[in-house]
């Protein structure tokens, strides 16, 4: 089953009537942004930062970092016929219109929807296991990236210790553009040099394990190589400094839990 991506701003769907009399999974509730159906129970749910697979159409999908709010919800057969597939799909597809949102991909039981809110991206993937949807899963992904607070001082002192350290800089989505956020992390690695003017250093890009392992390699060597450019730009010596990329070769945690992938993308500053 394909992945999707999830978002943390407010919206509502349409009211739907009474909510199911079933209990749900311990420590879940709905999204505040989304009502559920009628009918359903919530039987799972999970909350983290996250890279996920958007389909746009049966050929294309992207890859969306951000926060992400994973629900599967059952319906009590109790309570009368599920919906359709495609009637789930449109209460949330009307519930975001007013929000300029549109419907990106549409299947037989997968649909990607998205809006802008607030000046941040949300992704929406609902998914089920047939046209009918006895179950659903919700995948709402807001895109913000994940965040590091360092100065210069760490980065000299994680450097002199172990020789290396892995910053967080956030990128554009499957591209080596720096996003404006991770701007301070380039001033102060700018700053440490400036200070530290013997030091010469390697940036070395890495992935986690999310794709085809040539096109990770790739990302790893343009993302390197974007960062050593913004210090070039900030006025440090170019001989100085050098880049490469390792792709998915080196992680420094679990690919098979979502923190881990988190962890493993990373472009790392290493002490020549």
């Amino acid at each position: 089953m394909r992945k999707a991506i999830t978002l943390f701003t407010v919206l509502f769907l349409c009211t739907f009537g009474a909510f199911a009399q079933q209990p749900d999974a311990e420590g879940c509730k709905d999204h505040p942004s989304f009502n559920r159906m009628p009918g359903f129970y919530i039987t799972e749910c999970k909350q983290n930062f996250d890279v996920v697979e958007m389909w746009v159409s049966d050929e294309k999908s992207l890859k969306i970092e951000g926060n992400k709010t994973q629900i599967t919800y059952y319906f009590d057969m109790e309570k009368g016929q599920p919906p359709s597939f495609y009637q789930l799909t449109k209460n949330f597809e009307n519930a975001i219109a007013k929000y300029g949102g549109v419907r990106k991909y549409l299947g037989s039981q997968e649909s990607t929807l998205y809006y802008k809110n607030a000046g941040k991206e949300v992704w929406i993937q609902l998914y089920s296991a047939s046209d009918v949807a006895e179950t659903y899963t919700i995948v709402i992904v807001e895109v913000e990236a994940m965040k590091q607070e360092i100065v210069a001082s760490d980065i000299l002192e994680a450097l002199n210790n172990t020789g290396s350290i892995a910053l967080y800089i956030n990128f554009d989505t499957g591209k080596a553009t720096i996003k404006p956020e991770s701007q301070t992390i380039i001033d102060q690695v700018a700053q440490m040099l400036t200070e530290n003017p013997a030091m010469n250093i390697s940036v070395e890009g890495h992935t986690d394990n999310v794709g085809n392992a040539t096109t990770n390699q790739t990302l790893s060597e343009n993302r390197a190589a974007a960062v050593k450019n913004a210090l070039i730009a900030k006025g440090i010596d170019k001989a100085r400094l050098s880049s490469k990329g390792w792709g998915q070769t080196k992680p420094i945690a679990d690919n098979g839990t979502d923190d881990g992938k988190a962890k493993n993308r990373r472009v790392e500053i290493v002490k020549k």
